[in-house]
């Protein structure tokens, strides 16, 4: 029996709903890996919900509990980390130690880190302090990011208005990144001119490639909480398995769609469980074009 690949996934924890962990722990479970979940944050029910109860951990709690895996061996045999809502910029500091304890071991580890700032329509719902280290120490230490489009704007500092300058944008970046030459930058839910307003896309750009996903819009009100953590989960999950990139991200925004095509209308939540088919074999494929740059 081969064992499954290990995934330090540091995030917001909730009883009720798919959010954070309870959003990344079965699409990976699903893709054969096995997810370490440590919890930022332990609320009865993610905020779509409405009034909640729980509370924000603190950095000296997330801490205890990675030297409670760090003494059984568990931290040097993952083979990635994943981040997501944080709650507290302490915390991030402790998300980093354990990503460089990870790499002294396994050097080609991926850190997939979803900067969850904000969003349209709601604009910044982190705490203070928390955009300033994604840009500032986060995404040093990243290989991979996957921000929305308004958290892209957010990092790189100004308006996206065409494909080409999100490109442009995100090769800046990547020479920011860990590994720059291999760091990956997915944009989702891009809607910039020239892009018919019936699609949503997703822009993944490297050092020297770039690719287009482009999928119906799905007209939801509200949107269900979670697509970004699923979508980052699915995506990493395929990047461990050596997927190509463009692969990759065309199955992780296939599984997505699925997902999100199948919500019923009013409901706060991806049915993971219901369509839990389409994580791993999504009926429709929608294949990542190469973009043509200048």
């Amino acid at each position: 029996m081969t064992t499954p690949p290990l995934v330090l996934s540091i995030q917001s924890h909730v009883a009720y709903g798919h959010v954070g962990n309870d959003a990344a722990m079965l699409p990976l479970q699903l893709l054969g890996i096995e997810p370490v979940a440590v919890h930022t944050v332990q609320f009865s029910n993610h905020t779509g919900y409405g009034e909640f109860k729980g509370q924000v951990f603190t950095p000296a709690h997330v801490q205890d509990v990675l030297d409670g895996l760090r003494a059984r061996g568990v931290l040097e045999r993952c083979t990635a980390v994943l981040s997501g809502y944080l709650g507290d910029a302490g915390v991030g500091e402790a998300i980093l130690a354990a990503v460089q304890e990870v790499r002294a071991s396994q050097p080609k580890a991926h850190y997939l880190c979803d900067p969850v700032m904000g969003d349209v329509g709601r604009g910044v719902f982190v705490r203070p302090g928390i955009p300033e280290f994604l840009r500032k120490r986060a995404l040093s230490q990243a290989s991979v990011i996957t921000p929305n489009h308004y958290e892209f704007e957010l990092l790189c500092g100004g308006p996206l208005t065409t494909v080409q300058a999100a490109t442009q944008a995100a090769r800046s970046m990547l020479r920011q990144m860990h590994d720059s030459q291999s760091a990956l930058i997915v944009i989702t839910s891009l809607r910039t001119d020239g892009l018919p307003t019936d699609q949503l896309a997703t822009l993944a750009v490297t050092a020297d490639k770039a690719w287009l996903v482009q999928t119906p819009y799905v007209d939801l009100h509200p949107l269900p909480n979670g697509m970004g953590d699923v979508f980052a989960a699915v995506l990493l999950g395929h990047l461990i398995q050596d997927k190509p990139i463009p692969d990759a991200v065309s199955r992780a925004v296939s599984s997505l769609y699925a997902l999100v095509s199948r919500t019923e209308a009013g409901q706060r939540d991806l049915p993971l469980v219901a369509c839990r088919e389409q994580i791993t074999k999504p009926v429709e494929i929608f294949a990542a074009v190469a973009v043509a740059e200048a």
